[in-house]
């Protein structure tokens, strides 16, 4: 019941941020609470990328915090930028979390556990679109190391509806991978009366 109350809140947030002190707290909040490096990438998708930051805020504030070692960047063997939260970030998200409202912190944090979420359940499973002359197909494969675990083709009318019935799949990967198997391991031959009566 609280975290329904934090979603219904944290979603009466105004839509983008446009003060950069506050967002400087903001990504220190956020990258205290996630506790890993994220990538630059995935950092800028969260917040430019779903409009809760006009690019330019966010520049400034990135800009502000490698500058004030409140973060700073690391590459890993891939050539994949990370950043890392630093000693004064962590104290900057512990002490001044309270100068940025509670109604952003929480719809922020949100964000980025349903992109983390949405990236993995695309690790598990890959849909593609395929469209036809009247409709579209969802081609649905639960990639394996060697083989894939299922690969299905699903009818939709139209586009619109593929992508939703592709939304709610990705939504739980394995429920559905799950759900699949499930009713192939229960189906039964319907069985007739045969008796005279």
């Amino acid at each position: 019941m609280q975290d329904e109350n934090i979603f219904k809140i944290s979603e009466m947030a105004d839509t983008e941020i446009k003060d950069v002190p506050t967002l400087n707290i903001l990504l220190c909040y956020l990258l205290y609470k996630i506790n890993r490096p994220v990538e630059t990438e995935h950092l800028y998708d969260i917040t430019v990328g779903e409009g809760l930051v006009n690019f330019f805020y966010y520049q400034d504030s990135i800009d502000y915090l490698i500058k004030n070692e409140l973060i700073k960047i690391e590459t890993d063997e891939n050539n994949t930028e990370f950043f890392v939260l630093l000693a004064k970030g962590i104290a900057c998200a512990q002490n001044l979390k309270k100068y940025a409202p509670k109604a952003y912190r929480d719809k922020l944090v949100l964000m980025a556990l349903r992109y983390f979420t949405k990236i993995k359940s695309e690790k598990d499973i890959i849909i593609k679109y395929v469209p036809l002359d009247r409709g579209c197909y969802i081609h649905i494969r639960c990639p394996d190391i060697k083989n894939d675990l299922m690969d299905l083709k699903l009818f939709a009318p139209d586009i619109r509806q593929a992508k939703l019935i592709g939304d709610r799949i990705l939504l739980n990967p394995a429920g559905f991978y799950g759900k699949i198997i499930e009713l192939a391991l229960s189906n039964e031959e319907t069985k007739y009366d045969l008796s005279d009566n």
